[in-house]
């Protein structure tokens, strides 16, 4: 029998935790601690000496040896340089491990080797990393040891934020100060803040170990560059919710262990929608904190996978004609005293702070659309939205029957006088209960829809950081609460004032609602009558962070500066054009050096059996007809490689970064696809014994 497991005796074993804090702090430097926390404010020195004498102490009980100000960069990934504790040996030459308050609150990582879009020269290398006081700190154990991970921002030598953290930071004051004013207005005074809390789903793929060592392109980029499909993919939706395998059970349950350990919340665990795909929900944390733990998340879920024989892809789109991997966003609001500020009630067209609430995010969607599809765009996310199985690129807001009425008949009438029903569902069984049933249905076409007392935002990739889309959409609501607040709090009826608001922004920007089917044609026909963007690309969508508009949120917010945005915007754009190169020049290789060789082998093979079927008197005709197509596809593959060759070398030398990225885009990605296509034709045709690679069979159903 297995040993029982007691998750409360493990949850949050790794990090240092409020329980922890109470046991090893003087009680007056942890009300300091929790006052910084939850006030803002800095440390004293002092107490931070008390503070990083304490972790240090827990984290070496606990087997430590090294810290390390763990950050997350615009890689998009984290980065972490380790510090052992050993300080000078005493007079008896016995080894003594310490850890300064300084060391806990300030850090001086390289940043000259990051992305910083022009903010900091190869020459200019230091950077500073700030202790972020509101995310715990953890243990991280691997073959490296135990190491003391403590969550940090990550700025340059001049003050210009290098990483995603500083600005979600940023904005979730702003939303929480803005926030503050709205439910002021409606009388709530014990709140002192409103928090934003994210739950991301995530997708991911596993695949057997050594059938991934033998993927050139799986290895160098995270998805396959080519690839025939299976006989049979997820056509029969039996893989969704379906029985996990016991191979990929065993990977689950040591998932859940690591992240319990490190005070991650996972709940809830399936199979998706493709064959090998699978998904991971978490229970709803603080914004900067359900960011740390994404990343988290995705480390333990690589780590873990290596232990079973496995391989977690992140890829939003690891395997061509089969559903991509992203990761849900659910994003609410709500007061420190309880109140969720996205919850309608039971009367939702009676509840005007919810309307006031739910018409400023109307407003913010539809007036930075833009903005908000930039936040989730990345290379891998090109391949994915707009497809049969992921939001399209077109933002729209999603509200369900049941607000969609409320807001019609705000917009018409100036008032909403009834809402719809859920009512029951008979499930006309006797031994069933009937059930309560939802005033509206779901929409999983939508890429921003409310679901009850959240907004899911669906179009985040897999392998993305949550941080910049809860960075944008924390901005975008805390200006339009701001613009509302201004106007409500001068106003000398209040509650005409706010039903005339509410009316007005619903009427101006219900172009942005539609609770229709978003994966159809009708749909982009219907959003360009209506005037809303349809931006397709990562490198379309980098210029929006530097628009009039952009700069003047994010400015008066103090979340970027300009010249922050312009960077961003430029680091962009180099990482498309390095992640496009990387994945032209595998292509190349694949195909000059395993594909090529082994059609060449198989050609004479066929060569071969022509000639002896003739010698032997018959006449060859279905495998010379067999010969003169694979000759055929094999001419067109070359000559596609050298085209690509060609483009990719021209690209490398192109100097402008913009330029050169839509070049990428237009240009390389397209004869790529055509390098792809005869490859995979020619995958259906060559005998399964010289083809160089695991196909998709035996990587989605092998596992």
């Amino acid at each position: 029998m297995s040993e029982v497991l007691n998750v409360e005796e493990i949850f949050g074993s790794k990090v240092f935790t409020f329980g922890t804090m109470k046991e090893r702090l003087p009680k007056n430097v942890y009300k300091e601690v929790r006052r910084v926390m939850d006030q803002g404010g800095e440390l004293s020195l002092a107490a931070a000496e008390v503070v990083a004498k304490a972790m240090k102490d827990w984290a070496v009980e606990n087997g430590a040896t090294h810290y390390t100000h763990w950050f997350q960069p615009l890689t998009g990934i984290t980065a972490e340089k380790h510090d052992a504790f050993v300080t000078h040996p005493d007079e008896d030459g016995r080894m003594i491990m310490e850890f300064s308050g300084k060391e806990l609150i300030k850090g001086e990582p390289d940043a000259s080797s990051f992305p910083s879009g022009g903010l900091r020269a190869t020459f200019e290398a230091r950077g500073y990393t700030a202790w972020d006081i509101t995310s715990p700190a953890f243990l991280k154990e691997d073959s490296t040891g135990v190491t003391l991970c403590i969550p940090t921002a990550f700025c340059s030598y001049t003050g210009e934020a290098l990483d995603k953290k500083t600005p979600l930071l940023r904005s979730m004051e702003a939303i929480s100060q803005q926030a503050l004013r709205i439910v002021r207005l409606f009388g709530n005074t014990g709140a002192a803040k409103v928090v934003a809390s994210v739950g991301p789903e995530q997708e991911y793929f596993l695949v057997d170990r050594e059938k991934y060592l033998q993927r050139e392109d799986l290895i160098f980029t995270g998805r396959t560059l080519f690839g025939a499909p299976a006989p049979k993919g997820q056509e029969l939706e039996d893989h969704y919710f379906g029985t996990i395998r016991e191979r990929v059970g065993a990977f689950m349950k040591d998932l859940n262990v690591e992240l319990w350990k490190l005070g991650v919340t996972a709940r809830t665990e399936h199979n998706e929608v493709a064959p090998a795909q699978h998904e991971l929900a978490p229970v709803y944390e603080t914004a900067n904190i359900a960011v740390d733990h994404n990343q988290l998340v995705m480390e333990t879920m690589k780590k873990v996978a290596g232990r079973h024989g496995l391989t977690c892809l992140l890829h939003e789109k690891p395997f061509k004609g089969v559903n991509g991997s992203g990761k849900h966003n659910n994003w609410s609001l709500g007061t420190d005293n309880g109140v969720n500020m996205l919850d309608p009630g039971e009367t939702p067209n009676e509840n005007i702070q919810f309307l006031l609430v739910l018409a400023c995010i109307i407003k913010a969607v539809d007036t930075h659309a833009d903005l908000l599809r930039q936040s989730a765009a990345d290379v891998g996310n090109d391949h994915r939205l707009g497809a049969n199985e992921a939001p399209p690129a077109i933002i729209s807001v999603f509200l369900g029957e049941q607000l969609e009425d409320v807001v019609k008949q705000l917009v018409e009438t100036g008032e909403a006088a009834h809402c719809l029903e859920g009512g029951k569902l008979e499930t006309g069984v006797s031994t069933l209960p009937d059930l309560e049933k939802d005033a509206t249905d779901r929409n999983r076409t939508s890429p921003f829809a409310f679901t009850g007392n959240k907004f899911e935002f669906r179009m985040v990739g897999s392998s993305d950081s949550v941080a910049s889309p809860n960075t944008t959409l924390n901005a975008i609501v805390a200006e339009a609460f701001c613009e509302a607040a201004d106007i409500l709090e001068k106003a000398d009826d209040f509650e005409l004032a706010v039903h005339d608001l509410i009316k007005e922004y619903m009427g101006k920007h219900q172009r942005i609602i539609f609770n229709g089917d978003g994966y159809s044609d009708e749909w982009v026909a219907e959003a360009e009558r209506r005037g809303l963007p349809n931006i397709k690309s990562m490198v379309e969508a980098a210029s929006t962070l530097t628009t009039e508009k952009s700069v003047r949120l994010f400015e008066k917010f103090g979340i970027f500066t300009k010249v922050e945005l312009e960077s961003r915007e430029e680091v962009i754009y180099e990482t498309y054009a390095k992640t496009i190169h990387i994945e032209a020049n595998t292509m190349i290789d694949m195909a000059g050096k395993k594909y090529i060789p082994a059609v060449m082998k198989y050609t004479k093979m066929l060569a071969d059996t022509v000639i002896a079927v003739r010698q032997a008197g018959a006449e060859p005709v279905v495998q010379a007809e067999l010969l003169t197509e694979v000759n055929r596809k094999l001419t067109e593959t070359k000559a596609a490689l050298n085209r690509l060759q060609a483009v990719t070398v021209q690209a490398a030398g192109m100097e402008d970064a913009k330029a050169q990225a839509f070049f990428y885009k237009d240009t390389v990605v397209q004869v790529m696809e055509e390098l792809r296509a005869p490859i995979d034709e020619l995958e259906m045709i060559v005998d399964k014994d010289v083809w160089p690679v695991p196909g998709y069979g035996e990587l989605t159903f092998e596992v």
